[in-house]
């Protein structure tokens, strides 16, 4: 029986020598790849109150979507700056090199919700830690920051320590 690892090709030197890159374009592009990938996400939610899944623009979309339509919770989107039409809140965040904004709708979450944030990839966390500020301003609670693949020599956890945070698969290495 095949994991979610057995289905993410690996690509040396890319994009620098040195990186193993870690593809899940090759979990998405397979049937049985993709099936898995999102039950094995749904079983990390077992169990946990919540109202609301959000996801960050791009993948956590693909993988946020699944999970909300199966346990009949809505969807809110986490889009970079100026691609939501109605009012919203932002939040800038540092990248290896420069920032970068995401925004949410004034309007997606209530006060009190439970939200689950959900992205593909844990890196150095900077994107999703932005996410959680912007679903606390609205007073949303965090309860469950979930994730495909880690990288856990990007040390993302450290930033999001004070959350419950799991992934599917994890990798030591960058």
């Amino acid at each position: 029986m095949k994991t979610v690892s057995d289905y993410i090709r690996t690509i040396p030197d890319f994009p620098e020598k040195g990186i193993m890159f870690r593809d899940i374009t090759t979990v998405m592009q397979d049937a049985d790849g993709l099936h898995l990938a999102v039950n094995e996400m749904q079983k990390l939610l077992e169990g946990l109150d919540f109202d609301v899944v959000a996801g960050a623009e791009s993948r956590g979309f693909i993988f946020g979507v699944p999970l909300a339509y199966n346990l009949h919770k809505p969807f809110v989107p986490i889009r970079k700056a100026g691609k939501l039409p109605c009012a919203t809140i932002s939040k800038t965040y540092a990248l290896e090199y420069g920032t970068a904004t995401i925004e949410m709708h004034k309007d997606a979450i209530k006060p009190g919700q439970k939200v689950v944030l959900v992205d593909d990839l844990i890196a150095t966390g900077g994107t999703i830690r932005a996410a959680a500020d912007l679903v606390e301003e609205l007073g949303g609670e965090v309860v469950k920051i979930l994730f495909l693949l880690e990288l856990r020599g990007l040390n993302g956890r450290e930033v999001l320590k004070n959350y419950d945070v799991a992934s599917v698969v994890a990798y030591d290495g960058k």
